[in-house]
């Protein structure tokens, strides 16, 4: 079912995705040990054989998926060129797409990236896009506004799983919160002005790493989409989610990428990993 022509605003359209095919985002993180894993050549043929196949796999079964536009990059015009037909899968087959670019500039810059990852008509435009605050949040203002108007919707960091981001985003400001929070109570500031009444999500999600164990983070006024990354491999598990999210785990969409992609390349055997993956989150998480 693809919902994109029945329900307009970002919020809506994931609420009734994840409804009916269950919470969870996987990544499509094509990057050479994989491709090696799959038996296939490090250059943008292997690249589409391994995104392309993906979406063919699983389109019809994963509500969103997540391709990392890095390994596309890194194969020049023809990884573009493979990236925005991967997109072009992902929507054919009713699922949503979420591109993780992490961008975040100001001014005219800002406004570029905005175009080409959200724009009506851009052959890289995504249902929503990861963003860096790092700037200052007011700089993301117009992205968000672009996005909201075309029914698209972004993530902006705020926890994240790596090491090196504690000391930034744990520091206190002034006013006692630390920036993550800020970071969370700006995205909800945004939602609710934009946020229909009794709808789930608004337009603005924030990341949280699904690995950085219980915290004091307070997502009651949120209103939008938690991304939470770091299922699978790289230690998270769907038993962990309460420990971190608390009351707000019904607003968590997981993301898990080696955890399905190391079971391919066969059809089937990414169709089982995603699956078992689905039905974990489906327990521990209650849609609402």
């Amino acid at each position: 079912m693809n919902t994109e022509h029945l329900i307009s605003s970002y919020g809506e359209r994931l609420a009734a995705l994840t409804a009916e095919r269950g919470p969870l985002c996987v990544g499509v993180d094509p990057h050479p040990g994989l491709l090696a894993s799959w038996g296939l050549a490090g250059d943008a043929q292997g690249l589409e054989r391994c995104a392309r196949g993906m979406i063919d796999a699983l389109g019809g079964l994963v509500p969103v998926f997540k391709p990392q536009s890095a390994f596309f990059e890194a194969y020049g015009a023809a990884g573009i060129a493979v990236l925005e037909r991967t997109l072009a899968d992902i929507k054919a087959a009713g699922a949503m797409s979420l591109l993780d670019v992490k961008r975040g500039d100001i001014g005219s810059t800002m406004d570029a990236y905005a175009a080409a990852y959200l724009s009506d008509g851009s052959p890289l435009a995504a249902d929503a896009v990861t963003l860096s605050p790092y700037l200052g949040f007011g700089s993301l203002d117009g992205v968000i506004d672009l996005a909201d108007r075309g029914g698209r919707g972004v993530y902006v960091l705020a926890l994240t799983s790596n090491p090196e981001g504690a000391h930034v985003q744990r520091a206190l400001a002034p006013d006692g919160r630390t920036v993550a929070q800020i970071v969370i109570d700006e995205a909800a500031s945004r939602n609710a002005v934009r946020c229909k009444p009794g709808a789930r999500f608004g337009p603005v999600g924030v990341v949280v790493g699904a690995t950085i164990g219980p915290t004091t983070a307070d997502f009651t006024a949120l209103r939008g989409s938690i991304l939470a990354p770091g299922i699978g491999a790289q230690g998270g598990t769907a038993a962990d989610l309460p420990a971190v999210f608390r009351a707000a785990v019904g607003l968590v969409l997981p993301s898990t990428s080696r955890e399905v992609m190391s079971a391919g390349p066969t059809p089937a055997g990414l169709r089982a990993a995603a699956t078992r993956v689905l039905g974990e989150m489906k327990a521990v998480i209650g849609l609402r």
